[in-house]
């Protein structure tokens, strides 16, 4: 990574920033799926949330921010409450210089640090370079679904990836209990937090 590169928790004022990233990958790319640019008022409430569980995290270059990366619940349901879903984006001319790494392992620690027990990644599935980077980081291959989103007038595939944060034990599980994992001998569940 570009030694002037500085990765850091978000904060409130970089709200504008994020948005104009947010915007531009709206505007110009597959990575998000909608066509409707953010707002500055849904700019400021998206941050908050993610500065509420601090799960925001910016790369700044000569004191403007170039990147950000963040994770949000995966899936709104209670079942899914340790599965968390990552988001890495980087201001056109900031990518390949490995800046989307540095922020996507960062935010793998802070994840981890938070409890979240799995990160998702759910990738257009055209975009080599973020599979690629998920890839070196340690997440696998859950599957690729076709045809399930549309934006610019064609359909986009959505390849799904995954990564363990936690070793198998939960927080709240007793050492050695792991998560999920059917009582020997009984064929009932453990208990998960």
């Amino acid at each position: 990574m570009d030694p002037l590169y500085k990765i850091r928790l978000a904060e409130a004022a970089d709200a504008e920033e994020i948005r104009a990233i947010r915007n531009d990958m709206i505007e110009h790319s597959t990575a998000m799926w909608t066509t409707r640019p953010v707002s500055p008022g849904d700019g400021r409430a998206w941050l908050a949330e993610n500065l509420a569980r601090r799960s925001a995290y910016v790369a700044e270059a000569a004191g403007q921010v170039v990147g950000y990366a963040s994770w949000a619940p995966w899936r709104p349901k209670d079942g899914y409450r340790h599965t968390v879903e990552d988001s890495v984006y980087l201001a056109s001319g900031h990518q390949g210089r490995g800046l989307g790494a540095e922020l996507l392992g960062t935010l793998i620690a802070g994840a981890a640090e938070s409890g979240a027990h799995v990160m998702m990644a759910c990738i257009e599935a055209s975009n080599a370079r973020s599979v690629t980077l998920h890839e070196r980081l340690g997440f696998e291959l859950v599957g690729t679904a076709r045809e399930v989103g549309v934006k610019f007038g064609r359909w986009l595939d959505l390849t799904m990836m995954r990564l363990a944060l936690q070793d198998g034990t939960a927080r709240g599980t007793k050492a050695g209990e792991q998560r999920g994992a059917v009582e020997p001998g009984s064929g009932q569940p453990r208990t998960v937090p």
